[in-house]
Order: structure tokens, then sequence, then C-alpha cells
């Protein structure tokens, strides 16, 4: 019997102890959602008797917040925009998205899978009318309430360039060994929409289909500069 109790108690201790968050993660996940503290805690719990999310879960945390926001649907980008779908067929609408590095407050991590991670995602519609290019684009936290929506709209004749240019970015980056967050280099790729005085950048995947979608969008520029 008393082997049985002391079997109950090692396993409550094991339990309780595999159950602990790092100090980061506890100041920093006052009043946050179930969901925000499961980013934080894979960003930010590295000690061996720590909850470590694994990265699928990390990854189907944030499908399910993009899903949640119904950011891949095109209509919710052309609702924001107030344009209709049948005004932007000069070229196939453009989707692009990845997680957003460089920024101060953005926790990043590289996972198990080689792939880095990080704390806020983007998402962006590019949509070409018979005289106007427009942008929908959603940013988010996945540690935090953070969002940063913006929708443009350009004449063809006012834009300067496409591009696309892979970046490297310096991030905050947890390091377990050390305890502490530390600075690290990070490739990230950018597409670039150039206007006269200002640039505005979208993440994107480096990929066959997305480097073909910024070479069409090139090519309509050019007819549209010079008919």
């Amino acid at each position: 019997m008393g082997f049985i109790i002391f079997l109950v108690i090692v396993g409550v201790g094991a339990y309780f102890w595999l159950s602990q968050d790092s100090s980061e993660v506890k100041q920093r996940g006052k009043n946050r959602s179930s969901e925000q503290k499961l980013a934080l805690r894979y960003f930010l719990n590295d000690g061996c008797l720590q909850k470590k999310p694994s990265d699928q879960a990390y990854d189907e945390l944030v499908a399910s917040m993009i899903a949640e926001k119904k950011l891949t649907d095109p209509q919710t980008a052309l609702d924001k925009l107030g344009v209709d779908e049948s005004e932007v067929t000069e070229v196939k609408p453009i989707y692009l998205d990845g997680y957003v590095f460089g920024d101060k407050n953005t926790y990043a991590k590289v996972g198990n899978d080689g792939l880095w991670r990080s704390s806020k995602y983007q998402a962006s519609w590019i949509f070409c009318s018979a005289t106007h290019v427009y942008l929908y684009q959603y940013t988010f936290n996945t540690d935090e309430d953070g969002k940063k929506v913006v929708t443009e709209e350009y004449f063809y004749k006012d834009i300067t360039n496409f591009s696309a240019s892979s970046d490297t970015v310096e991030i905050p980056y947890w390091d377990k060994k050390q305890k502490k967050i530390v600075l690290k280099n990070v490739d990230s790729t950018r597409f670039r929409i150039t206007v006269p005085g200002n640039s505005l950048y979208c993440v994107m995947a480096q990929t066959d289909e997305n480097e073909a979608a910024v070479k069409g969008l090139k090519t309509k520029l050019r007819e549209k500069k010079t008919n």
C-alpha cells in the first residue's frame, strides 16, 4: 500500500514539474488566451521539465488562426477593399503569406525540422484591375492580440517597380543554453511594391508559383506603362 502511495506521489510530482512554465512565459502569459500561451510556450519553454509544444502543434495553432480570420479566402480581402471580383481579372489573384522576422518584439525559433518560425504571421492578397493594383494585408501575432490591417490601391502609372528579394534580418532568438534572448541573422524573402517615396513589403515563400506570380505582375506593369 505504501509503495502504491509513493508511486502516486511521484506521478503527481512529475506531472506538476512537467507542467511548469518558464519565468518568461509566466510573466508574459498573464491575461493571455490558451492559444497565446501555447505560442509563448513554444518559443520560451526550453527547460527539461517544462511543457514544450511540438513544431506540429504550433503549425496547427497558426493554421487555426488563419482559418478563423478567413485569410486564405480572396473574398475576405475583396470585401475589405470594397472591390467586386469582376473588376479584378487582369491577373489571377495572388496570395502571399509567411512568418515575419526582424521585429524586436517578435519571437523566433528554428524547429526540429530545420524551419524557422516566429510569433508574427502575415497574409497578403494582390488584385489587378484594368487601372489599379489592390493590396490587402493582414499581420497578426500568435502570442498576443496585436494585429495590423493594410488596404492599398495604386494606379499602374504610379508604381515604379515590383520586385522580390531575400534579405538577411536580425531577430531576437531565445538561446536555451544562455537562458536569454540573443540576436541571430535569418534569411527572409519579401515581395515589394515601390512607389515614389515609399515601398510596401509582403512576406512570401520562395516557391516557383510565387516567382511566376511576381514575374506576371512585372509583365502586366510593363504592358500598362507602354499603353
